[in-house]
């Protein structure tokens, strides 16, 4: 069995209508947001598009409560107002790895996904 390399060039499609190839509903095709946001087929991902916003919410959120936390703290008295500023950082930076982590994770997930159903296997039936 040999493996014959996709049609070079672009816009061709690659292997169309032999067995294990992707439908076509699952080629990717450019959407704007508001197309994929309201895709009901779910044939199109929204994660590689607001994925930095998010990524830019979460940092926006971590940091306002950090502030908050410090301005409760130096309410409460110097001693309770460093604590939250010296420790409270450290927190905000892990919590902040981890929501990066999350979202990574999640777009790797999609990414994956995306791969699997555009990727022709050889052999396959």
């Amino acid at each position: 069995m040999t493996y014959n390399p996709p049609p070079s060039g672009p816009g061709q499609p690659q292997y169309p209508g032999t067995p294990g190839a992707p439908p076509p509903a699952w080629q990717p095709q450019a959407k704007g947001f508001f197309g994929a946001l309201f895709d009901f087929s779910f044939n199109h991902f929204i994660t590689p598009s607001i994925i930095r916003v998010l990524y830019i919410l979460g940092f926006i959120g971590i940091a306002l409560s950090y502030l908050s936390f410090i301005v409760y703290g130096f309410l409460l008295g110097a001693g309770p107002g460093l604590f939250f500023l010296l420790f409270g950082a450290i927190l905000a930076v892990i919590e902040l790895a981890f929501w990066r982590v999350t979202l990574e994770f999640f777009l790797s997930v999609v990414r994956m996904s995306e791969d699997i159903h555009n990727h022709t296997f050889p052999g396959a039936r």
